[in-house]
């Protein structure tokens, strides 16, 4: 099991999304996260990794769910803590990895972001906590958009 982060930032009717420039989600507009390190934890993991690719700093963030991910073609799941911030404090930056963007939260490019976002991303907007499961055949690329094979999500509280 590989454990990761995902931070929205959310603020004002907007989202503030990434283009993934690099490596896995290459060509994807993505929230900001990425792989818990050895002895971190996740809220550190998650404050972290939004600084390193949008160049600000959280000041309220809260875990809003779970994501379980799998592929067809990789044995290795994911387990994606989803967090969201409305506060922050830097000026947001392109980093190496992402070019940050913000849209209205009714235009949001899900034809260009994870297949699963349009199923939890609007609970996440909503202030709805959740837990997701959602199998792929395998991961999406610009070319090629994934295909859920099986799904369950589910409210929390």
């Amino acid at each position: 099991m590989k454990v990761f982060t995902l931070c929205m930032v959310c603020k004002d009717g907007k989202i503030l999304l990434g283009m993934k420039k690099i490596r896995f989600g290459a060509g994807m507009w993505n929230g900001f996260g990425g792989k818990v390190e050895e002895g971190e934890s996740l809220e550190s993991a998650a404050y972290r990794e939004l600084e390193e690719e949008a160049g600000i700093v959280a000041l309220n963030m809260q875990k809003m769910g779970v994501l379980n991910l799998s592929f067809n073609e990789d044995p290795a799941q994911l387990e994606v803590h989803v967090f969201k911030t409305t506060e922050f404090m830097g000026e947001i930056i392109e980093s190496n990895e992402m070019k940050s963007q913000w849209f209205d939260f009714d235009e949001i490019p899900y034809e260009k972001m994870w297949t699963d976002d349009e199923q939890w991303l609007p609970l996440l907007l909503a202030g709805t906590q959740f837990e997701g499961t959602f199998h792929f055949d395998r991961p999406s690329t610009p070319e090629y958009s994934a295909k859920i094979l099986t799904q369950e999500l589910r409210l929390i509280g």
